[in-house]
């Protein structure tokens, strides 16, 4: 029979999911809780869509669409993710899902589609230059915290987190407490110059997948100074949504909390896989990652344009957005709080 696209929906949820986690080359960012979290968090309508053959989902495809005056109009599989794109497990189920997917953005009028990807881009499709890497690494199998801080953390890492273990005494604790994440995250995005997620999104990641997310919060004489929002799936942990306060910086709390995030995921979890997550080139972020151990990894963002269209470069390499983010971080946090969720929701 030939390859059929059909609209996800409640009745068709479990069988999507069943494909994602059976499938090697999907991700935590293709499952289906991830459409109904951007509609409510964001108002961004989603297009999620799969394709069936002999009454099997061979395929699927997550897409939504980010409107807004300020950034723009694009099309993308898919927004607030790492990664997306198409996942098949057949060569037409693929061209089929991408069929659709260009003209879908052509019946939208949306003068971009992009898809998130971590393979190299297929024929026909535009790539951006590199930007965006990710940094992934086994975690390797330990029973002792102190050999298994050895074996998976370098020197001079290895001797902030126990800095910050013993000189400063902190603490970690694993729980679901969004208000305490978000009350540190959002004072971290500000002082970075970046508006901020509303509180709501990080509930609905939290309620949508239960299972499959923690908080990790480092603590400094009953003071929360850094925390953040895992992911876990498959036996992979991705540490997503995090940061620090101003106090994080001399305390090494940022590194004990990695550790622990790392430790508790393994020892807790038996998770064997460390997904440290996108940064751009060039970037703090990117040299932290690298001085963790991490190699990094090109993402291979590629594009279907209408006529005259570019791809967007809504991030903060873009100088024009350098005046914006100076400004951003001398605003009082409570005043960025309220600005930021308005303006965000066109960042994804």
């Amino acid at each position: 029979m030939s390859v059929v696209i059909r609209e996800l929906d409640a009745g068709s949820a479990a069988a999507w999911d069943r494909f994602v986690r059976e499938t090697p080359s999907a991700t935590f960012f293709h499952l289906a809780p991830w459409a109904e979290v951007i509609r409510r968090a964001f108002g961004h309508p989603t297009h999620y869509v799969f394709a069936e053959q002999d009454g099997a989902i061979v395929g699927v495809l997550p897409l939504a669409r980010m409107k807004t005056l300020l950034f723009g109009d694009l099309l993308a599989s898919t927004p607030f993710c790492v990664y997306g794109g198409s996942v098949a497990v057949t060569p037409e189920a693929a061209a089929a899902l991408e069929a659709h997917a260009m003209a879908l953005r052509a019946r939208l009028g949306s003068p971009a589609l992009e898809f998130r990807r971590e393979a190299e881009a297929d024929p026909g499709w535009t790539e951006r230059a590199p930007l965006y890497f990710t940094f992934r690494k086994p975690i390797v199998a330990f029973d002792d915290d102190v050999k298994g801080m050895e074996k998976n953390i370098p020197r001079k890492q290895r001797a902030e987190v126990r800095k910050g273990l013993t000189k400063f005494a902190l603490r970690s604790t694993s729980d679901s407490d969004i208000d305490v994440l978000h009350t540190i995250y959002a004072e971290s995005v500000r002082n970075l110059g970046s508006p901020v997620f509303p509180k709501r999104y990080f509930r609905l990641l939290a309620e949508r997948f239960p299972g499959e997310h923690d908080v990790t919060t480092v603590w400094q004489d009953g003071t929360p100074v850094s925390s953040v929002l895992n992911f876990h799936f498959r036996q992979e942990v991705l540490p997503y949504y995090g940061g620090g306060t101003r106090a994080a910086r001399g305390n090494a709390a940022n590194e004990v909390m990695y550790w622990e995030v790392m430790r508790r995921a393994h020892r807790e979890r038996g998770a064997t896989s460390f997904d440290f997550g996108r940064s751009k080139i060039d970037t703090g972020a990117f040299a932290y990652k690298k001085n963790w151990g991490f190699v990094p990894q090109q993402l291979h963002y590629c594009y279907r344009l209408a006529e005259g269209a570019a791809i967007p470069e809504n991030n903060p390499n873009n100088p024009k957005y350098k005046l914006f983010i100076a400004m951003w971080k001398k605003l009082p946090v409570p005043v960025a709080n309220v600005l930021g969720p308005p303006l965000v929701r066109g960042l994804g």
